[in-house]
């Protein structure tokens, strides 16, 4: 199998993976926020976030990789001394880092589940599918086939009532690291948001964003 290609500075994807031989990553309602503490530690240095669904066995995010510039200055901010030792020798954080940071989650997670359940050896699958995202269409799409997950996959009736999406917590004032105010803005208003959620994304639209559809 071909190595996908390091994830690219200033640009967004939909990122998926599952667990090994479809074996679940999920077992109880601690572990989904357990996962989105690891993703906030590891995760939102690099990245912004635009949606996520997590389901039994798989999980969808739309992100926007940080350009590099940006990573700097947060990683400056925070004092991070490595990342301050790497400028001042005028070395790049190179075009690996954002990808090793989701490994970094990938890994932190399964060791936790590991632990936490007495299983061994790989959670997910290798490697985590991500596809970039390059148009306005493909954002509404990805963001509303993310949140349709849960029903497409017949783990609820109405996908508006699975808890673990981003879908109610876009509409809401709660605390969260999703850039709702921009997905609001991508789609035009609340409204629209809810209208283009009404309507279906099929396998035809989806192979524009997806390689790989999880069961």
């Amino acid at each position: 199998m071909t190595s996908p290609s390091p994830l690219l500075y200033n640009t967004y994807y939909h990122i998926y993976n599952r667990g090994v031989n479809g074996e679940n990553i999920f077992l109880e309602g601690r572990n989904y926020e357990h996962f989105l503490n690891l993703f906030a530690k590891h995760i939102e240095p690099v990245c912004d976030l635009f949606g996520y669904c997590m389901l039994r066995n798989h999980f969808h995010i739309l992100v926007r990789v940080k350009s590099e510039e940006e990573i700097v200055e947060y990683k400056q901010t925070l004092a991070v001394s490595e990342t301050v030792r790497v400028l001042e020798k005028g070395k790049p954080l190179g075009s690996e880092y954002p990808s090793d940071q989701f490994s970094n989650f990938f890994n932190a997670y399964a060791k936790a589940i590991n632990k936490a359940y007495g299983r061994t050896g790989s959670l997910f699958q290798h490697p985590f599918g991500r596809v970039p995202i390059m148009s306005d269409r493909q954002f509404w799409n990805v963001i509303s086939y993310i949140h349709q997950n849960p029903q497409k996959h017949k783990f609820m009736d109405d996908f508006r009532d699975w808890k673990y999406s981003s879908y109610e917590i876009i509409l809401t004032d709660k605390k969260t690291s999703v850039n709702r105010d921009e997905v609001i803005k991508w789609f035009g208003s609340e409204e629209q948001y809810l209208e283009l959620h009404k309507g279906w994304v099929d396998d035809a639209q989806s192979k524009w964003f997806v390689e790989d559809d999880y069961d």
